[in-house]
């Protein structure tokens, strides 16, 4: 039977399903060939089919019996669960009052009929959705969890842009990674993307939908479509799927909190989205076959082919996705053979009229795309609760499908015959393998070509001829010294002597020698000594041995050894050529003709109870791996997702793996334009509604953008009017104090110098402030130093003269310091802003006005000369021109300077804190400064401090503070506890995302380790108030997206001259010891 046929025959087999359920609901048989058997004999009155079950009830008891293997029945469930086992109970509704029994069974089946008609949904789905309720409501009962914390936007628009063609991410709503995974992992199969955005719901629909499932699955049809059309053409770096999450939350009655699991979830989404497609199917092909394009994408079909008590069935499933376990199994060709055969199937090859049972299922038709879930979950009746499987489970990124394929069905039985003689034969054969390689009768084995070897040097060592124990002396003490002089070590019991040095009488006939006399046995002491003294012997020896019989023992030893080893290297050859062998067992041409591509794998990090998905996706066109999650898509590699996906020694592992026809190109295939023959992209993909729908979306990010950059000029501006003011002022003020002239006030505060009243924040303490007492003394010194220096060398003494020679040795000297290579220590950047704007190539009309500004500082007015250079100073400042020095990018040249100057003390403050250990503190003084450290270095390299530097300790900081808050957590002291998940949800957990956002190897594996620490707790035996605990904040650990939370206001930080800001960040530096290179 076709895919075709079957979509032809759903509504009638989900009508018989929808009456045997209600047959056995009201019988409560369980057996399918007796209901089948009753609805033909009433031909479909179920009435007459009730009144046929309880009769033959009532003659003939139910026996129990298991439906383990049986598959007869209709397979109105696309979604296999392969061992599912059927109740065996039979209610006995046989009674006195038969018409009683009658009318209820009648208004019972009215009832359901009913329900059914008016909402399209059978008794059995509405009983499995009032389980589902009831569990959700107990699971929430029972972890009382409160809403996990949403991430919220920054508020910068342009850190929201996306990126060229970048892939759009998903928004984070509440614990909906699931969705992201899932939806991602559809939204890059190029022919499921062009199916949902040119979908368009039937005509009928439009006036009102008949049913509940109509009025649900229609506008979550027009949501996803919404939803694909801003992935497609979206100018935002990442989208919100809010409105599709939450009719899909409705349906699930779950709350937001709830982590929704990926298999469910995609059962649910392909079964909304094959009801929608095939409405649309009807409607457009009536009086034909319709054809359901999700029906043909996904789902297949096999053969049920087996034996149930001797008697043989063979019957077609259709499939969806399917269920692999995967405990017991080592890679994924085994999960399927294990889930291909079931039972002992040796009947099913044999003549004989056996009474065992099992069966084979061949695949008859794969669907394009064949996607596997890989069961990771089991219960633990111990503890009461489902654990999470974390064993390594491979999977290639090519498989052939060859060898489950039923056109195959004999070669695979002959090659799996052939595999399990191999097999056999292999076990047999490392048994024997294992009998060489740990030899012996006792507890401790070795391997015998060793024991042969171990014997051949016992034999061949220097033979002695007495006890090793006959020469000791009785009366000495019994961890004494002997009572004699020791003899040349040449005998065994004096090699092998070694008395310590307790003391106590002496006992026995001989006389205890005195001090002088005593020798004591050197003591061997093996963990101070590098090898043994040269009078102790490598091994005992044996004492009478002939030089014949040494040669014959020899010989046989020798001889054996090569035997033995000679028999190891044939076995272990034997057995590495049948390994071989089964690997290339299915590698001819003939058995490589069904190539499915690995297209996506959804993985799961965290344990059974919380966790975080994610979904490495391949991207053909790039010919790389992409790892979407959630905001964040990023390229990634097979090594990185082998890591996360085969598990074995992580959290992490995959948990669904989505395969693609390779011979089916269309899948991915991008769409072309008919006319031009040009690849469709971007928006030209989308149909007209979309097309507007994205456009009116971009339109508003396009405001967003304007109205932020508009705001951050006004900003802008106010500041700039704010120091002209400020300027004006001190301007003025100094025109009334002195008797020079001056010119109106330049734009920037830093041209001028306040008066003594001013508040010093208007111009840069790095460059003058109005006392000498303060911060710009040693600026004033260096100044007056330059200023002797210059009239010492200058012949001309006018003030112009020499200010332009001072200027010129200040510059020397600065320019020195710029160039020199010092230790990490000594920083001369924050000795000299001309320092920094040296090192970072600052222009050069930028170094001359910022020169002239320190020799025009009133502090240098003590003294006729120094006055006198400084009017001149002043004087030239008045005379440049706007043109000659674009002042917005002076200022912006000394912003940056200030910037440094704020992120150093960050760093120093926080470094400071760190080394008293008070970590609480240090890490956000660590955090802002790696962050603005961050921000100065894309402008150039010596815009800020080593990046290496600030992440290792911003990264230990939080390492730190992960260690504290786990141990206060297993100290099991409510206060403690509570201070540890405190530290961990208000400090920790909102920085996660910045040690995620870059990616770096260090940053991720700190991320695993703390991740690691808390998830390694809930495999043991607590309260249950602490567990319930850790079930609410595992989620907020685990389910971190890389969109950055915004955090509190940086903290307040204290002013430093620059001296004092050179001598703490000196010293604080040097008490490092040394920079680290390779972090963790």
């Amino acid at each position: 039977m076709t895919v075709e046929q079957n979509v032809l025959q759903q509504h009638s087999q989900k009508h018989q399903q929808t009456l045997l359920n209600q047959l056995r609901e009201v019988t409560g048989t369980t057996d399918v060939q007796l209901l089948q058997q009753a609805l033909q004999v009433s031909n479909g009155d179920l009435a007459e089919a009730v009144a046929f079950l309880t009769e033959k009830n009532a003659k003939v008891p139910q026996q129990d019996e298991t439906t383990y293997y049986q598959t007869s029945q209709v397979a109105s469930d696309r979604y296999i669960s392969v061992g599912s086992q059927a109740d065996t109970n039979v209610i006995d509704l046989t009674g006195d009052d038969k018409d009683d029994l009658q009318r209820a069974i009648a208004l019972s089946l009215e009832e359901s009929n009913r329900a059914f008609r008016e909402t399209g949904i059978t008794d059995e789905e509405q009983a499995i959705s009032r389980v589902l309720e009831a569990s959700i409501a107990e699971n929430k009962a029972s972890l009382k969890r409160t809403h996990t914390e949403v991430w919220s936007d920054s508020p910068n628009p342009h850190d929201r842009k996306r990126v060229d063609t970048c892939p759009v991410g998903l928004k984070n709503v509440g614990n909906t990674c699931w969705f992201s995974a899932v939806i991602q992992s559809l939204f890059n199969l190029l022919e499921f993307q062009r199916l949902v955005l040119n979908y368009s719901p039937p005509a009928r629909v439009h006036d009102l939908p008949r049913n509940q499932k109509e009025h649900r699955n229609l506008p979550f049809m027009q949501e996803l479509r919404n939803l694909f059309s801003l992935m497609v053409g979206s100018k935002r770096k990442y989208v919100d799927p809010s409105r599709a999450v939450e009719i899909l939350k409705d349906a699930f009655k779950s709350s937001e909190s709830q982590q929704q699991d990926v298999s469910e979830f995609t059962h649910k989404l392909l079964d909304w989205l094959e009801d929608a497609f095939q409405m649309k199917a009807e409607e457009d092909r009536e009086g034909e076959k319709p054809k359901n394009p999700m029906v043909e994408l996904f789902y297949g079909r096999f053969l049920a082919v087996g034996v149930l008590e001797g008697k043989k069935f063979e019957n077609t499933e259709m499939f969806g996705q399917y269920p692999l376990q995967v405990n017991g199994f080592k890679d994924l060709h085994e999960c399927l053979e294990a889930a291909m055969i079931e039972g002992e199937i040796e009947s099913l090859h044999s003549a004989e009229n056996s009474a065992r049972s099992g069966q084979e299922h061949w695949f008859t038709e794969l669907p394009p795309v064949l996607t596997f879930e890989l069961s990771r979950f089991e219960f633990n009746q111990a503890l009461g609760r489902p654990e999470k499987i974390h064993n390594k489970l491979e999977f290639p990124s090519m498989l052939y499908m060859d060898r489950y394929m039923d056109r195959n069905r004999e070669i695979t039985r002959i090659k799996r015959e052939e595999i399990r003689r191999l097999k056999e034969h292999l076990t047999l054969l490392q048994q024997r393998l294992e009998r060489y390689l740990s030899y012996g009768s006792g507890p401790k084995r070795f391997p015998l070509a060793d024991v042969l070897q171990y014997a051949m040097e016992f034999a061949s060592s220097k033979p002695v001829c007495t006890s090793p124990v006959e020469d000791i002396d009785s009366s000495a003490p019994p961890g004494g010294t002997t009572g004699q002089q020791l003899p040349p070590p040449s005998t065994a019991e004096q090699d092998s002597l070694a008395p310590s040095e307790s003391s106590g009488p002496a006992s026995g006939p001989a006389t205890a020698p005195t001090t002088a006399q005593q020798q004591r046995v050197p003591i061997h002491k093996p963990f101070t000594q590098s090898r043994l003294p040269p009078d102790l012997p490598m091994h005992p020896a044996p004492r009478h041995i002939t030089e014949e019989e040494l040669r014959v023992l020899e010989g046989c030893l020798h001889r054996w050894r090569s035997e033995v080893e000679n028999d190891t290297r044939d076995l272990q050859g034997s057995i590495t050529r049948i390994h071989r062998t089964i690997e290339l067992m299915y590698s001819d041409k003939s058995m490589m003709q069904v190539p499915y591509r690995l297209h996506a794998v959804l993985v799961h990090e965290g344990q059974a109870n919380a966790g975080h998905y994610w979904a490495y996706i391949y991207d053909p066109h790039q010919r790389c791996w992409m790892k979407y999650n959630d905001i964040s898509v990023t390229k990634s590699s097979w090594e990185e997702l082998v890591r996360d996906s085969f598990g074995g020694y992580r959290n992490a592992s995959a948990y669904c793996l989505m395969y693609i026809n390779d011979k089916k190109p269309f899948l991915i295939e991008e769409e072309f334009d008919k006319e031009t023959g040009q690849v469709l992209s971007g928006m030209d993909k989308l149909p007209p509604d979309l097309k507007q729908f994205v456009k009116e979306d971009n339109e508003l990010f396009d405001k967003e953008i304007e109205e932020w950059d508009a705001l951050q000029a006004r900003k802008a501006q106010q500041e700039k009017l704010a120091l002209a003011a400020a300027a004006a002022a001190a301007a003025a003020s100094a025109a009334s104090s002195t008797s020079t002239s001056s010119s109106s006030p330049q734009p920037m505060s830093i041209e001028s110098s306040p008066p003594d009243n001013a508040a010093p924040q208007q111009d840069p303490e790095y460059m003058e402030q109005p006392s000498p007492t303060n911060d710009s003394k040693h600026l004033q010194e260096d100044t007056e130093r330059a200023i002797s220096r210059a009239a010492s060398e200058q012949e001309e003494r006018s003030p112009e003269a020499l200010l332009n020679a001072a200027i010129k040795l200040e510059y020397g000297r600065l320019l020195r310091f710029a160039q020199e290579d010092t230790s990490p220590e000594n920083d001369y950047r924050l000795q000299h802003v001309i320092v920094y704007f040296i090192q970072n190539q600052a222009p050069k009309k930028i170094l001359e006005r910022t020169l002239l500004t320190q020799f025009a500082d009133r502090n240098l007015a003590f003294d006729e000369r120094c006055k006198s250079i400084m009017n001149v100073a002043r004087a030239k400042l008045d005379l440049i021109k706007p043109e000659e020095v674009n002042m917005d990018e002076y200022e912006m040249w000394h912003q940056d300077y200030r910037n440094f100057r704020e992120t150093t003390i960050f760093m120093m403050t926080g470094l400071e804190l760190f080394q008293k250990t008070n970590y609480v503190e240090a890490l956000m003084y660590l955090i802002y400064a790696h962050q603005y450290n961050k921000e100065l270095l894309t402008k150039g390299l010596y815009r800020g401090h080593d990046e290496e530097l600030l992440g290792y300790y911003r990264r230990e900081c939080l390492l730190k503070l992960n260690e504290q808050a786990a141990a206060m957590f297993e100290s099991g002291e409510e206060p403690e506890v509570t201070t540890g998940l405190g530290i961990m949800n208000e400090l920790v957990v909102p920085c996660i995302p910045l040690l995620l956002v870059h990616d770096t190897e260090r940053d991720l594996l700190a991320v695993e380790d703390m991740r690691n620490r808390w998830c390694s707790y809930l495999g043991q035996e607590m309260e249950s108030n602490l567990q319930e605990k850790l079930t609410d904040f595992l989620p907020k650990l685990l389910d971190c997206s890389t969109e950055i939370k915004s955090f509190h206001d940086p903290p307040k930080l204290p002013t430093y001259s620059t001296l004092e800001l050179c001598e703490r960040f000196s010293r604080v530096i040097a008490a490092l010891g040394r920079v680290p290179t390779e972090g963790r």
